[in-house]
């Protein structure tokens, strides 16, 4: 596996790789195959009719990790991939994901990356998945993925969607459903500058018995940029849904935060919860107080804010 710097910095923010990883890994580089490994219990199939892969997860898989990230730093490449994830039943993996653009050129680059979970009975999974952006150029940074789950009875799905600097653009749709006893918990953290942009879309669809959901957003948006967040859950059965959206807005950026809420049984119990405002001065004071100066002390917030 040959990368070159910039591309192994990347693959550093993005998945927190230094070196190959252990287990089982597909890295994508400027639209092609930089390096595939499998396990005996994890299975990578390129598909036939479209670009992406297939991960194959044998039930009863415990313990095991699978690394998927993106790499592109040619400046006016546009790439697709269709990834689908077949988790088997009573297994335990982590799975890593993301994508890193490093844009030096005039022209856009963009990464569209759609993803599929089908989670087994009794299953858990933790899907961490981080996007990142550098370079100098003129040309946009643009990520636009699309996450679909469904998960059997008994399942659990923990995701992390991180997205912290230098993406221009970015429209984040997510889709799940879940069928009896199942659980899904979801944490966002997005800081957007400059002029970006960002919206996240999550639908979250409760369809078994005492399943339940937790949708939780923290962001930033700083200078001239925008953000919209947008979550619905639909409570079909006795369920539990919570959704929150938690937003520091500074200079002249623009936040806004849509909750929908859709309980069509008597025993959906379904909450949300929004705020949007600016960091509160007394936070500022007491950092200032410390030595900090007032843009050290918004740094050391804003950082441990979206922990």
């Amino acid at each position: 596996m040959a990368l070159d710097a910039i591309q192994k910095n990347i693959l550093h923010e993005v998945a927190d790789l230094d070196g190959i990883p252990q287990g089982a890994y597909n890295i994508r580089a400027n639209g092609t195959s930089a390096g595939r490994n499998t396990t005996a219990n994890i299975d990578i199939v390129t598909k036939e009719d479209k670009p992406g892969i297939d991960i194959i997860i044998k039930p009863g898989t415990k313990g095991e990790s699978v690394h998927i990230p993106v790499v592109l730093t040619e400046s006016g490449l546009k790439d697709m991939v269709y990834n689908d994830f077949y988790v088997g039943e009573g297994a335990d993996v982590t799975i890593v994901a993301g994508c890193g653009i490093s844009n030096c050129g005039d022209q856009d680059s963009q990464h569209d990356g759609i993803h599929t979970f089908h989670v087994g009975k009794n299953a858990k999974v933790k899907y961490v998945e981080k996007h990142y952006g550098e370079g100098d150029g003129n040309g946009a940074r643009i990520l636009n993925p699309v996450t679909t789950v469904y998960q059997e009875e008994g399942s659990y799905v923990e995701m992390e969607m991180v997205q912290i600097k230098g993406v221009d653009s970015t429209v984040r749709t997510n889709y799940a459903e879940l069928a009896d006893g199942a659980t899904l918990l979801i944490h966002e953290a997005l800081m957007t500058h400059g002029k970006q942009q960002a919206t996240s879309d999550y639908k979250v669809v409760l369809n078994g018995e005492n399943s339940s959901a937790d949708v939780v957003s923290r962001s930033v948006a700083k200078d001239d940029s925008e953000q919209i967040f947008e979550v619905a859950i639909e409570g079909n059965t006795a369920c539990n849904g919570h959704a929150a959206c938690d937003a520091i807005i500074m200079g002249n950026a623009h936040v806004v935060a849509i909750p929908r809420l859709d309980a069509k049984n008597v025993d959906a119990a379904l909450i949300h919860e929004a705020a949007i405002g600016k960091i509160a001065g007394d936070q500022l004071i007491k950092l200032m107080s410390l030595g900090l100066t007032e843009e050290e002390a918004e740094e050391q917030i804003v950082a441990g804010f979206l922990r």
